[in-house]
């Protein structure tokens, strides 16, 4: 069996560890724990400190979510509870980890620098460990696609775990069509995808923040896109960060359908609202998928993604 994501074994960590920041649309600070769980406990988020209320537990599930417009919130018949999930998700998938509490104490997970990075640190600081029982995945069987003004989400067959291809298309000179495609595996996702961070236009700023959102962005955790220029002193990660950080928030979002998925999900023009949808599509079709456990990859070296058509070396810290 290969590493991380390839094993057939359940994984949680080996201590608990937390991360401080502030939110993105709340701007207001926030503290995330990841707790230790038992084995088949799933990603459970623990939303403390709540004004006259009592904590509330929500399993982080497709049917949990509230909204999709600018993060992906999730909450129940009470309301939302934690908001901007998606960067934690994914790294938690990205590293293989199925069973942890995610306490959050605030209404939502807190930006830090924008991308999954210190969220893959803090894992790699707490250390992942293997449970006896079995991983159960979720097998694509066919295809399902949804389309939605001009943008297209689908999931087909691939036998060797997740692989992502994402594409978009933006009328913007520094951004324009990028594409980017990869088999999701721990040491690819620290490698290749966990620093891309999230971004927004200057073009957009006062609008976002006449309705509430953005409150916190900031140099230090967006990418800021001017008419004809990177407003961030430092540019770009990647010469494609923009795409890569679409891969990350579709991870995330396919962390909800509740166990790791075996196929291939493509975007296109998509974003958290086509990943949900898509999600809840697959879901719905009792004939899409079954549970199913990974296959070993033999179409190319263990610890190699895929990257815009090159197979590139990926180093990444082992789990016991």
């Amino acid at each position: 069996m290969t590493r991380g994501m390839q094993s057939g074994r359940q994984t949680t960590l080996r201590k608990q560890v937390a991360v401080s920041g502030i939110g993105i649309h709340s701007g207001s600070p926030v503290t995330v724990t990841l707790h230790p769980a038992e084995a088949d406990t799933g990603i459970i988020f623990w939303r403390t400190g709540i004004d006259g209320q009592k904590d509330r537990e929500l399993t982080a599930d497709f049917r949990s979510v509230t909204a999709t417009e600018f993060a992906t919130v999730l909450g129940d018949r009470r309301g939302p509870a934690v908001s901007t999930t998606e960067h934690v998700l994914a790294a938690l998938y990205g590293l293989g980890i199925d069973n942890v509490v995610v306490e959050v104490d605030g209404p939502e997970v807190p930006i830090m620098d924008g991308s999954a990075a210190p969220f893959v640190e803090a894992i790699d600081q707490a250390g992942i460990v293997k449970l006896p029982e079995s991983r159960r995945c979720i097998k694509v069987l066919k295809p399902v696609r949804v389309n939605a003004d001009g943008c297209y989400g689908e999931l087909r067959p691939h036998p060797y775990g997740l692989r992502v291809e994402t594409e978009i298309d933006f009328d913007h000179p520094l951004i324009g069509r990028q594409i980017f495609a990869v088999d999701v595996e721990p040491n690819v996702f620290r490698r290749e995808l966990a620093r891309a961070r999230t971004f927004g236009f200057m073009r957009d700023v006062t609008k976002l923040w006449s309705a509430g959102y953005a409150l916190g962005a900031s140099f230090e955790n967006t990418v800021v896109i001017a008419e004809n220029r990177i407003l961030n002193t430092e540019g770009t990660r990647f010469p494609d960060e923009f795409v890569r950080h679409k891969a990350v928030d579709a991870i995330g979002d396919l962390a909800l359908a509740g166990a790791p998925v075996i196929g291939t999900y493509r975007s296109v023009r998509g974003g958290h609202k086509l990943n949900h949808a898509v999600v809840t599509a697959l879901m719905a079709d009792a004939n899409a998928w079954t549970y199913g456990e990974l296959e070993e990859p033999v179409r190319r070296a263990r610890g190699h993604a895929d990257v815009a058509g090159f197979a590139l070396p990926a180093y990444g810290p082992d789990i016991s």
